[in-house]
C-alpha cells in the first residue's frame, strides 16, 4: 500500500537548555506541538529531557514519557544516540575534542569510554523497543576519516582494516538491535568513516548486509559534499529509514571551495541553513521519498550560522508540513480505466484470439 511521510517532527538536541521552556520534555514539548510539529526526535544523552538508563530498565518509565509526548498531540519518532555512537570509534588525533561527549569518569580512557558507549547503545536498543519504536539515528564514530584524502599516500590495506575494525565493533550493537526488532540508522557525515554512499556500502559489505544497518537520510551534508543526492535515494532507498530536513547550501568562490580554507561556519563556500533558506530541493526530495513508500517520520535538524533557532523552529514545521506528499491509492487516469478483457487485449496485439 502507498505510503505517507509522517510530520513535521523536530529534533530536540539544538534546542534544549538551562532556560524554560527548554529544559524539560513537558514544556519543550508543549512548545512544539505550538509550532505545529506532530512528532520530536529524542537525545538520549541529555538528562534534562530523558533518562536512558532508566528507560532502559523500565517499561513503565517509557510509559511515562511517551505519555508526556502523547499529552501535548506528540508522538517520539527516535531516540538519538549520534554522541554515543561517535564513541564507538575515535581515532587518537581526537581523542580530546570527543571526550566532552563522555561522563567525567571515563575521559581521558579510550578503551573505558568505548566500553561505555556500547553499553549506551545497547541500552538505547532496549529503550526504543519499550517505547515501541523501530528506529534510532546515531553516528558510525571514525577510525580512517583522518586519511580521507589519499595524500601522503595511503598504505595497501589502511582503510580496510579501519572499516574491519569498525564493522567488528558494531556488530554486537547491531545484534542487540536486531534482538529487539530495531533499525539503526546512520547519520552519513564528514567526520565519520560513514559520510557517503561509497562508504556505507563498504561498511555493510563487512557486515555482510546486516539488515539492522540502515541510513538517517540528510540531504545537507550531501550538498556540502557536492554529492547527489536525489540520486542517492534512488540507490540506497530500501537502507532509509529515518529523514533529518536539514538546509545547506554551496558556494563555492575563486578561494575556496568543498575544503572552505578552515573558515569559520559563516564564512564557509559550504553552510547548513535554516530550512528553506538554503539550496535543497526538498520538492525533489520529498518527491523521491514517496515514490519509494518512505512511510517515517520528516524530522526537522535545525542548524544555521545565521538565524536564530527558534525562528528556524517555527518557520520548520509549516515547510515540512507543505512538502508532505499525500500518496494516492489510485492511478490520476482510473477514470479512462476500461477493465481487463483478456481476449481485447490480445486483438490489440494482433494476436487473434
Amino acid at each position: 500500500m502507498a505510503a505517507t511521510i509522517k510530520g513535521p517532527a523536530i529534533f530536540l538536541a539544538q534546542f534544549a537548555g538551562d532556560a524554560a521552556p527548554f529544559n524539560s520534555l513537558d514544556s519543550i514539548c508543549k512548545w512544539a506541538a505550538s509550532l505545529g510539529y506532530r512528532g520530536v526526535q529524542i537525545p538520549s544523552w541529555d538528562d534534562r529531557l530523558f533518562d536512558l538508563k532508566k528507560a532502559a530498565e523500565s517499561k513503565t518509565y517509557c510509559d511515562e514519557i511517551a505519555g508526556v509526548v502523547a499529552k501535548h498531540g506528540l508522538a517520539i519518532t527516535e531516540l538519538s544516540t549520534h554522541l554515543q555512537g561517535q564513541l564507538v570509534a575515535v581515532h587518537p588525533a581526537y581523542n580530546e575534542a570527543f571526550d566532552g561527549f563522555a561522563p567525567p569518569e571515563v575521559r581521558g580512557k579510550p578503551r573505558e569510554r568505548q566500553a561505555w558507549a556500547v553499553e549506551q547503545l545497547k541500552a538505547a536498543a532496549t529503550a526504543s523497543r519499550h517505547l515501541g519504536l523501530d528506529a534510532s539515528v546515531s553516528f558510525s564514530g571514525a577510525l580512517a576519516w583522518p586519511f580521507a584524502y589519499p595524500w601522503p599516500q595511503r598504505p595497501a590495506g589502511l582503510i580496510d582494516e579501519a572499516f574491519g575494525e569498525l564493522a567488528k565493533r558494531w556488530k554486537p550493537i547491531l545484534d542487540a538491535y536486531d534482538e529487539v526488532g530495531v533499525d539503526v540508522c546512520y547519520e552519513l557525515h564528514p567526520g565519520e568513516d560513514l559520510f557517503d554512499g561509497a562508504t556505507f556500502e563498504r561498511f555493510v559489505d563487512r557486515l555482510k548486509g546486516h539488515k539492522r544497518a540502515n541510513i538517517n537520510y540528510d540531504p545537507s551534508h550531501f550538498v556540502l559534499q557536492q554529492l547527489d543526492y536525489l540520486a542517492f535515494i534512488d540507490i540506497y532507498h530500501e537502507r532509509i529509514k529515518a529523514f533529518h530536513a536539514k538546509d545547506a547550501e554551496f558556494n563555492p568562490t575563486g578561494r575556496q571551495g568543498v575544503y572552505s580554507g578552515y573558515a569559520s561556519w559563516t564564512e564557509r563556500a559550504g553552510r547548513f541553513r535554516s530550512l528553506g533558506d538554503g539550496q535543497v530541493d526538498f520538492t525533489g526530495v520529498f518527491s523521491k521519498l514517496a515514490q519509494y513508500d518512505y512511510a517515517s517520520w520528516a524530522v526537522l535538524e535545525w542548524e544555521c550560522c545565521l538565524k536564530h533557532p527558534e525562528d528556524g523552529a517555527a518557520e520548520g514545521a509549516p515547510f515540512i508540513a507543505a512538502h508532505i506528499i499525500r500518496v494516492t491509492e489510485k492511478a490520476f487516469d482510473d477514470f479512462a480505466g476500461g477493465g481487463t478483457d483478456r481476449k481485447a487485449v490480445r486483438r490489440m496485439l494482433g494476436l487473434g484470439r
